[in-house]
C-alpha cells in the first residue's frame, strides 16, 4: 500500500499543516526554537507514528483473534542527541484492557511488537532519501 503526505506552512509562518488524503495535523517548532508552538514537531511526529502504528495494529490483531479490546494506551520515550541531531531511541508501553485472558493479551501485545509497520520499519533502517528540490527566488 502506498500513500503521500504532505506539509504545507501557513502564512509565511513555520507553523505548518500536514495533510493525509482528508486527514491534517498541525506541525510546528516550539517557540524557544523559533516556532509558533501551535503543533507537533519532527521528532514528536516520528514517536506518534511508532504509538498510533502500535495502538491500531492491537486493534486489527485482537479483532482476527476474536479479542476485544476496551482500551489502549501506548506510551512512547525517546530523544535525540548530536549535530545534526539524530534519535537516541525509542522506547514504547503498552496498556490494554480487553476481554481475554492476560496470556491471550499479553501474547497479542508482543505480536503486534514482531508485525508493527512504523517499529519494524525503524528497526530495519528504512531508507530516506531526498527525490527532487524546486525552488524559486521572490
Amino acid at each position: 500500500m502506498g500513500f503521500e503526505v504532505e506539509v504545507r506552512n501557513v502564512d509565511g509562518a513555520v507553523t505548518a499543516l500536514g495533510t493525509a488524503g482528508p486527514h491534517t495535523v498541525v506541525v510546528d517548532r516550539p517557540v524557544e526554537a523559533g516556532g509558533g508552538g501551535h503543533g507537533f514537531n519532527g521528532g514528536q511526529l516520528l514517536h506518534l507514528a511508532v504509538a498510533g502504528c502500535v495502538s491500531n495494529d492491537l486493534f486489527r490483531e485482537a479483532a482476527a483473534r476474536g479479542l476485544t479490546i476496551r482500551r489502549v494506551v501506548v506510551k512512547v520515550d525517546g530523544g535525540y542527541a548530536g549535530d545534526p541531531a539524530v534519535s537516541t531511541g525509542i522506547a514504547y508501553r503498552v496498556e490494554v484492557d480487553g476481554e481475554g485472558s492476560e496470556e491471550e493479551l499479553r501474547a497479542l501485545v508482543a505480536h503486534v511488537d514482531a508485525i508493527a509497520e512504523i517499529p519494524n520499519s525503524l528497526r530495519g533502517g528504512t531508507p530516506v532519501r531526498l527525490a527532487d528540490t524546486q525552488v524559486r527566488s521572490v
